[in-house]
């Protein structure tokens, strides 16, 4: 998503221009709306993507924070103030089960600290919403729960106001946290899924579905493995005890026995296998 807001500090009435498009992975972003935002030379833009590249069965984090990297620095060389954010874990927000919540958790965190890069390489106002508690509240988010609703930007919108006259940025008045319009209905949403949102589904099905099964099926079994593996650990941690307990009992020169006197299973073991002498212990 790439926001533009032109004359930020020298018209009083700023230009928006919102260039963002419903599903665009980084790589989308750079290709077709940077373009198209470097030619107004904005004075700030925000660059918020990264969600939908978790989302891919192609994902790749790397390349994510390359795409971002080079938006990011061709709208600082076109002078803008750039703004970029933290995300917040898709999986805790949809409420997935932990056998898909896990990997997609990974995937954000993976993006973020990729952000977390180019914000830091290029001086961005970085705001980090993945680490706010009221990010996940659900009076912020519309129905889809992927897409903020009135509130929800205008939660951002204060956070960054705030980022912005922290950074020593000419700001306004902060903005009003109130919503402007009446939230949309019960009847309203369920429409909304019943047509986008089953729309937006049926496209990504060849996609995002095989993703997301592929995820919870590596999770589940990498579960297996771990429980195996730990089993297999424990095992061999008491065999490593058993054995150092054998070879305590056979050290009378380092003076081991003594140390086992406090040790009463121990006994029982060198009498019931060694020499009468260490019996004699």
């Amino acid at each position: 998503m790439l926001r533009l807001l032109c004359g930020f500090s020298t018209l009083p009435q700023p230009e928006l221009h919102n260039l963002a498009t419903l599903g665009a992975p980084a790589a989308d972003v750079e290709r077709v709306q940077l373009p198209a935002a470097t030619a107004p030379r904005p004075d700030v833009a925000s660059v918020v993507v990264g969600i939908n590249d978790t989302l891919r069965g192609d994902f790749d984090p790397e390349r994510t924070g390359v795409s971002v990297g080079r938006t990011v620095a061709a709208l600082r060389a076109a002078g803008a103030e750039v703004l970029t954010m933290r995300l917040p874990d898709p999986g805790q927000m949809f409420g997935l089960p932990g056998v898909l919540a896990r990997p997609v958790a990974r995937r954000m965190r993976a993006v973020n600290a990729a952000v977390d890069e180019v914000a830091r390489r290029h001086g961005t106002v970085h705001l980090d919403a993945a680490g706010d508690p009221a990010t996940y509240e659900r009076c912020y988010w519309s129905v889809d729960r992927l897409h903020p609703n009135e509130c929800g930007h205008r939660l951002i919108a204060c956070r960054f106001h705030a980022l912005l006259g922290a950074a020593g940025l000419p700001v306004g008045p902060g903005p009003d946290p109130e919503p402007s319009s009446p939230p949309p209905t019960r009847l309203a949403e369920v429409s909304w899924m019943a047509t986008k949102g089953t729309a937006w589904l049926v496209r990504r099905s060849g996609d995002l579905v095989p993703a997301l099964a592929g995820l919870a099926l590596r999770e589940w079994l990498e579960g297996l493995k771990g429980r195996s593996v730990s089993a297999a650990d424990d095992a061999e941690r008491d065999d490593i005890q058993r054995e150092r307990v054998n070879l305590n009992a056979l050290s009378w020169s380092s003076g081991n026995l003594r140390h086992l006197r406090g040790l009463p299973s121990a006994h029982f073991k060198v009498r019931n296998r060694f020499s009468n002498r260490n019996e004699r212990t």
